[in-house]
Formats: C-alpha cells, structure tokens, sequence
C-alpha cells in the first residue's frame, strides 16, 4: 500500500524496529491470542491465526512467546475474552486518509487515546464511514526481483488466483482478494520463489502525493498511533515521491 508501505521503509531506515521491539512483541501476542480464541489454535485451519503467527516470525518473535500466546487464546477465561476489536477512521495533514485498527480491553481508553494523537499531530478524528469507503481489503505479496523472473512469477502467481502482478523499482507486487491469498502465498513459495512480506491489507483506491512538510506531520502522526499498545495497524492513502521521502527521512534521523 502506498502510505503503509513507504512508512515501512522509513521505519527500516530509522531503525525503529529494533528499539520499538518490546512493545512490537506485546502486540503481536495480543494479535495470536485473539485469533486463536475466535478461530481456534491450529494455525492451519485458522487462517487469521496463521497470518498473526507468520508476522510474529518474521519479527523474530521467540517460538516459545508464540506458543504461549496461542495458549492462552485457547485456555478458558483467558484474558483474550476482554479484548475488543475498534477501527477508528480520521484525517491526517492534507486530507490523507487513515484507518486505525486497535485490539484493546478499554475502549473509552482507546478512544480517548486515538483522538488525542490525530488532534496533537495535526490530523482530525472522524465519524465511522467517513474514509472506509477509500480502501479496499486485499493481499499483497512483495517479491525481490532477484528471486525469479517476472514471466515465471506472473504464471504461479494467475495460475493460483493472483489479480495481479505489478512490478516496481526493486520488487514485484502480487495482488490477490483475501480468500486467495492464502493460496497463491504457498504456490510461490512452493515455487521456490522467494517473498519478502505476505500480507492481508488495506488498499487505498487513490493517493494523496505529499509535499515535504505535509509528509513530516503525516509521519509524525502515524508513527505517534503505531506506538501506541491498542493499535494494530494502521493505514493511510498517502504517496511521497522518493526525493521527498529522503528529505524527510534525513531530517526525522537528525
């Protein structure tokens, strides 16, 4: 996704990754345990578990944290009951729109938190319905160039229900609706094609190209949401040239 993606590599670039990976490991158990609780804990038959489960490995999550989390979905009167699904909508500087979906066990707090990060960073809380209309939910499989050809890719990729095979600068980009995502995820790696991220998402129909302030307040308030305990994901229809991108990626470092 445009805004989502780019945030991504910024992040990369920072380094936050590493120093945020306490607080990144607390959501990714709360994202396991809640999956396994509505869906059960075999991550074969619970495709919403097997992707929490997949995004947990590739953070380099502990097996054992795993297993605990899956665990505790399942156990009865788990804390996993308490725990409430929210997706707030709003605006960030310039109109982007943002989807912000939070996991939490208090949703006055939640709420209160959420509004105060948009209003403290220049965005706007919005009603329900107010920008959802904007994205659409799809899966996205990220494939380095270097791991396969682009004819190869495009025939495993429409061969096992694939939408589309876009390419980019340094990847390709394999859409596919949610149902098949799941499938055509393990054709390519069945393949032998090596991906770099595989995941269900929001996609938004049309982006907003950010100017370099614009872009350094949107960042700002998207990073404020993403550090915060409640909060998932977050997803935006923003798009930043890669000369602003580096402008604002070097002054948010210094």
């Amino acid at each position: 996704m445009s805004g989502h993606s780019k945030w991504s590599t910024i992040k990369r670039k920072k380094g936050a990754a590493d120093a945020k990976r306490g607080a990144l490991f607390g959501k990714l158990s709360k994202a396991i345990t809640v999956a396994a609780r509505e869906g059960g804990g075999d991550a074969e038959m619970n495709p919403a578990l097997g992707l929490a489960v997949q995004k947990a490995k590739a953070a380099n999550m502990p097996n054992d944290n795993i297993q605990r989390a899956i665990d505790k979905g399942t156990g009865a009167g788990s804390d996993a009951d308490t725990y409430e699904r929210i997706t707030y909508e709003g605006y960030a500087p310039g109109g982007v729109a943002v989807l912000v979906d939070v996991l939490t066990d208090n949703r006055n707090r939640a709420a209160s938190d959420v509004r105060y990060i948009f209003s403290k960073n220049g965005g706007k809380l919005g009603t329900t319905g107010s920008v959802a209309y904007l994205f659409e939910r799809k899966g996205i499989i990220l494939v380095p160039k270097d791991s396969t050809d682009e004819d190869e890719l495009m025939e495993v990729a429409l061969e096992a229900g694939a939408e589309d095979v876009e390419e980019q600068e340094n990847d390709y980009r394999v859409v596919t609706t949610p149902d098949e995502f799941t499938a055509v995820r393990d054709a390519i790696a069945d393949a032998g094609i090596t991906y770099e991220n595989a995941e269900i998402t929001m996609e938004p129909q049309n982006s907003i190209d950010l100017d370099a302030g614009t872009a350094r307040q949107t960042l700002r308030l998207i990073d404020a949401l993403e550090e915060n305990d409640d909060v998932q994901e977050v997803y935006a229809n923003f798009d930043i040239s890669d000369e602003v991108m580096a402008v604002t990626v070097d002054e948010e470092i210094k």
